[in-house]
């Protein structure tokens, strides 16, 4: 099935910081952003709680998903520029509309829903793109087959590969604009790099997208900026302490759900979120304005802990760190002992936390398997017209590559815990340094 672009009578421009200007020429797209589900994107933050950090980072997925959509096309247009056979034409839409839609299916503060409720965003994206919603309506337009389509390169799971590269990659799209978009807003210079050298030098090859040799230190750039903003700003460590509490504010109120606690106040959209039962039209009805009206309100609930939570949460009375090299479980032991002595809940008050722990590397080297959900890796075209993985011609990258770097950080309230301080050993005061004239 070939997906007819349909050009719009006008092409339509939306300005951008980051590309100063984005470009709508086909009425597909534009009948896509006008959706309900997508302009919902407006209400998500791209960085989560990254804001409590670094103030400007108030940007919405929906600007990072035009942004997405926009360098794709910029990647289309070259191509076709070039005429490079290697290049299926007919694949452009379903490649626009997938870098658009790329990101529809993510909750409020997405990752800390993800991992408490043990659900997944792109998920989400497929069943927003194949159920009963607006936009499942205008890819319906382009063909019935055609929400199948752009669902399965979302999926990974598309019979042409290099569509998946476009928008799933080890420098796709989503990459390059997530980096850009988060350096511009949070104010660093971490992510920045030659966004349009890049562009110029990537080429479809044999199904697969390749960047010429002459290219190499453009990626190396782009490799670095991202190493770069990685342990700046998306490991940071308050930035960790804000998903930290957020995530016991979810875990505290599912436990109190499934054990039957009457809430003060609750919308029927958390509610299932909360008891595993949500559906399309509730999950759409979560913004990270919702949620924050329950932490408003859960404020007064009987439940003390969850009400401290959402108080914390809220005011931004975030939980202090120590920073460990080893990890030492004895000493773990203790402390939890020691919280629970105190009165203080071994489970919410103290979370070790270790960044590589996480699902993020700056560079994966090795052969691409879908059904681990790997990204596939970088490809050089070298000028002897073979294909090599770019860690086997960069010193700099094969110095990242798997590269293991982090500290264990041990975080907790303080301000209980100074309260307390008499009723601790010695080692715990000097661990969590509990010096009240000092205080």
């Amino acid at each position: 099935m070939n997906a007819k672009l349909q050009p719009l009578a006008e092409e339509k421009v939306f300005k951008d910081p980051v590309h100063k200007y984005i470009y709508v020429q086909d009425r597909t797209i534009w009948n896509l952003i006008n959706t309900k589900e997508f302009q919902r994107l407006r209400r998500i933050r791209q960085l989560g709680t990254s804001y409590l950090t670094f103030h400007g980072a108030e940007h919405s997925r929906f600007s990072h998903s035009l942004g997405v959509y926009e360098i794709t096309r910029k990647v289309i247009s070259q191509f076709e520029r070039g005429g490079y056979a290697d290049w299926p034409q007919d694949e452009k839409l379903v490649s626009l509309c997938a870098a658009l839609l790329h990101d529809i299916g993510h909750g409020p503060f997405s990752h800390s829903i993800e991992d408490v409720f043990d659900t997944h965003h792109e998920d989400w994206t497929c069943r927003i793109l194949l159920e009963e919603t607006e936009v499942n309506r205008v890819l319906k337009e382009v063909h019935p087959d055609f929400p199948e389509q752009v669902a399965a390169v979302i999926r990974k799971t598309y019979e042409k590969p290099i569509v998946i590269s476009l928008v799933s990659s080890q420098m796709d799209a989503d990459r390059m604009d997530y980096l850009l978009r988060d350096a511009y807003f949070t104010g660093v210079n971490y992510g920045t790099f030659d966004l349009e050298r890049i562009l110029r030098v990537l080429r479809p090859h044999r199904g697969r997208i390749v960047v010429k040799e002459s290219g190499m230190h453009a990626v190396e750039d782009y490799l670095m900026s991202r190493y770069q903003m990685y342990w700046q700003i998306y490991f940071h460590p308050v930035t960790r302490s804000s998903e930290i509490i957020l995530r016991q504010i979810f875990r505290r109120a599912k436990e109190l759900s499934m054990n039957g606690y009457a809430f003060k106040w609750m919308m029927e959209p958390i509610a299932r979120l909360l008891g595993g039962t949500i559906d399309v039209p509730n999950y759409l009805a979560l913004d990270e304005a919702t949620v924050q009206a329950a932490f408003t309100q859960w404020q007064a609930e009987e439940d003390k802990l969850l009400a401290d939570l959402c108080r914390r949460f809220l005011e931004r009375k975030l939980y202090k760190y120590v920073t460990m090299d080893e990890a030492d479980e004895e000493l773990w032991a203790r402390i939890r002992g020691e919280f629970s002595r105190i009165g203080l809940h071994p489970d919410y008050h103290l979370e070790i936390d270790f960044p590589y722990d996480l699902p993020y590397a700056v560079y994966r080297s090795g052969v691409y398997d879908a059904k681990k959900d790997d990204k596939s890796p970088i490809l050089v075209l070298g000028r002897d017209d073979q294909v090599y993985e770019i860690s086997e011609q960069s010193d700099i990258v094969r110095s990242i590559t798997g590269m293991h770097r982090g500290k264990y950080h041990l975080y907790y309230p303080y301000e209980p815990l100074l309260e307390s301080a008499d009723q601790l050993s010695e080692e715990l005061r000097q661990l969590f340094e509990l010096d009240k004239e000092g205080a």
